[in-house]
């Protein structure tokens, strides 16, 4: 723990910086949306730290806890603004209904498969089965298996 003290100690720039490409890197692995803030707010202190301003650890802290709670509150804002039907984005499921999907396999027996979002997905089909290359519409989504009824 002393080599970590000492570390602050004469380079509190580095110690920011592992915080925030830690933060980053459980973000990117999760895509939880909730520590892309801190993470840019523990890259804000680093600068801050190279620049010059030392504040001391629990300075430090305080001003990390503050540009957290204000970039995450500002990106809320802005995500609200961005998206006023409320449909989170990373949410597949639900952005993929009522998309258009392009029917790949038959339907045979009521399932077939469907390509929409940049992919092939499984999907039975509600009401008369379509030919292949023709439209259909997202009605539902359950796992990995779509449901989907025929494009008017």
């Amino acid at each position: 723990m002393t080599v970590v003290a000492d570390l602050y100690a004469a380079q509190p720039f580095w110690i920011w910086l592992a915080v925030g490409v830690l933060l980053l890197a459980v973000e990117a692995m999760f895509s939880t949306e909730w520590l892309l803030w801190p993470a840019v707010a523990a890259g804000l202190v680093a600068v801050m730290t190279a620049v010059g301003v030392r504040l001391g650890l629990p300075g430090e802290v305080a001003v990390f806890a503050v540009l957290t709670v204000i970039a995450t509150l500002l990106s809320r804002r802005l995500i609200q603004k961005a998206n006023p039907d409320g449909v989170d984005i990373n949410d597949r499921d639900s952005r993929l209904i009522d998309q258009r999907a392009r029917v790949v396999e038959a339907f045979v027996g009521g399932r077939g498969r469907v390509f929409v979002s940049g992919a092939e997905w499984p999907a039975v089909i509600e009401g008369e089965a379509p030919d292949v290359g023709q439209d259909v519409v997202v009605r539902g989504v359950s796992g990995s298996l779509l449901t989907v009824k025929p494009a008017t």
